[in-house]
């Protein structure tokens, strides 16, 4: 199976809920999709053995070919190639990658060129696998999928998203079995769970909920379940010793049998939920 984690928005424990469940598998693989600021190292301590560049290719002008009809700069969406007094001028940083810009080049004077844009890293085994965007890269699709390529059918696999339900988000979850949604009870937190519904409904895929820092005085969580028939799979409570041994890089299965205990349910509970959806899905 592959599991997304993701919420919408941040800070409401989806790499603790991603870790956690990694940790109390017996075998795993953890895909750290959030390239903006990967932190599941933190918590499942890797030793990273691997760096692979991320390239993407970008365009380059023969100024001896080029006449200046500026077709490049007009299919251009994204505004980054133009023609000004018969040279062109790339902005590297804002290409989508598309190469409309090659195709239609009546005298063949685009080409493309590789683009270092972040590295890949895993350990030796590649049951941890994380991305790292460089810092001012303003696009981090091609690293989500130099990751997803790297995927394994050899056992379960726990992807960690982003925050919010972004094209990033997006991409992270395509074609995965089950989303996992964290949300917190908070205003915010409903909000931005409603987004996350829509975007996995939309997408057909099936997903259920795990409440965070849960308490007993607000039901708005629970409330929105129950009105939209998604099911609550765990509730993680608004706990100082939690809350305490995480600041400290450990997880709530690491503290407890009880913790690793229901997060192996947890995991029993998605598999449950994957197949009634194939079932309903080939009736």
């Amino acid at each position: 199976m592959k599991i997304a984690v993701l919420s919408g928005k941040g800070g409401t424990g989806k790499t603790t809920v991603a870790t956690s469940l990694v940790s109390s598998l017996p075998q795993c693989q953890y895909i750290d999709c959030d390239v903006e600021e990967p932190n599941g190292y933190i918590f499942l301590h890797p030793q990273i053995k691997n760096s692979i560049p991320v390239y993407v290719p970008v365009p380059e002008a023969k100024e001896e070919k080029c006449d200046g009809c500026g077709y490049c700069g007009e299919v251009c969406q994204f505004n980054a190639i133009a023609v000004v007094k018969n040279s062109v001028l790339v902005f590297p940083e804002i290409c989508h990658h598309c190469g409309a810009c090659m195709l239609v080049c009546p005298h063949d004077a685009i080409y493309e060129v590789d683009r270092e844009v972040g590295v890949i890293e895993s350990n030796a085994s590649l049951t941890f696998l994380q991305g790292k965007l460089k810092i001012g890269e303003p696009i981090s699709i091609p690293i989500i999928k130099a990751l997803k390529e790297r995927m394994t059918d050899e056992m379960p696999v726990v992807l960690d998203c982003s925050p919010g339900a972004s094209c990033t988000v997006v991409q992270s979850i395509d074609g995965c079995d089950y989303c996992l949604l964290v949300a917190e009870p908070t205003p915010f937190g409903v909000h931005d769970l409603t987004i996350a519904v829509k975007l996995v409904q939309k997408m057909g895929i099936p997903c259920g909920v795990v409440i965070n820092k849960s308490s007993p005085i607000n039901r708005s969580v629970h409330d929105f379940c129950a009105e939209n028939d998604i099911e609550i799979l765990l509730e993680i409570p608004f706990s100082r010793d939690i809350a305490q041994a995480y600041s400290n890089g450990i997880l709530p299965t690491e503290n407890s049998p009880l913790w690793r205990e229901r997060f192996r349910q947890l995991y029993t509970m998605i598999e449950r939920g994957v197949s009634k959806h194939e079932a309903h899905c080939f009736c």
